[in-house]
């Protein structure tokens, strides 16, 4: 089963237009004014097996900190959006994922409650002019904005772009197999609710 939404978010600090399809092998096309953003989300979506057209016009004359954080929130919205009532869904999902020297394991729970942690080493300084610890506030916004639960482990690593990349590649092979459908669930809702 396909899902689908599109979201438009406009704000004084940025101007972003979503559609999100779950899930897909078409290629992502993603503009957010951020280059690294832009290689970390079309990695994400590849290993996640989703399309998502992203454009962002933002405030980076400034910093790069509203685009990244405000990403953040309209592609939680889009999932939580395309989600819908999350029936026949795995709801669960979960992956370590190497990138050379660094490790990176990633749980998510699509359970309709807005919680995220991570632990591992502070990520500070820069990627270029990617400021590291924006990685943090663009998985924090994600979460909350979806309402999923999200625990992202940075076991180790060295290399700045490695261990980023980890991340983000973890995060779209624990988002594909928690939205991948479960035939033995007959459509209902993963859940002694009955509900997510």
């Amino acid at each position: 089963m396909e899902r689908k939404s599109k979201i438009k978010r406009t704000t004084n600090e940025t101007d972003i237009s979503i559609e999100l399809e779950l899930p897909s092998i078409k290629k992502s096309e993603i503009d957010s004014g951020v280059s690294f953003l832009d290689h970390m989300l079309v990695s994400m979506s590849k290993h996640g097996r989703f399309y998502i057209n992203l454009n962002c016009s933002g405030d980076t004359q400034v910093d790069n900190h509203h685009s990244v954080e405000d990403i953040g929130i309209c592609i939680g919205m889009a999932f939580k959006e395309a989600l819908g009532n999350k029936a026949g869904i795995r709801r669960f999902g979960n992956a370590v994922v190497p990138m050379d020297e660094a490790l990176t394991m990633v749980a998510v729970d699509l359970s309709g409650r807005s919680f995220f942690r991570f632990e591992g080493k502070s990520l500070k300084g820069y990627i270029d002019k990617y400021s590291a610890e924006l990685t943090i506030e663009f998985l924090r916004s994600f979460a909350h904005n979806a309402e999923i639960t999200l625990h992202v482990n940075q076991l180790y690593g060295d290399n700045k772009h490695h261990i980023h990349e980890s991340i983000f590649k973890a995060l779209g092979q624990a988002i594909f197999m928690a939205i991948s459908e479960d035939e033995s669930l007959s459509g209902k809702v993963l859940s002694t609710k009955g509900t997510i």
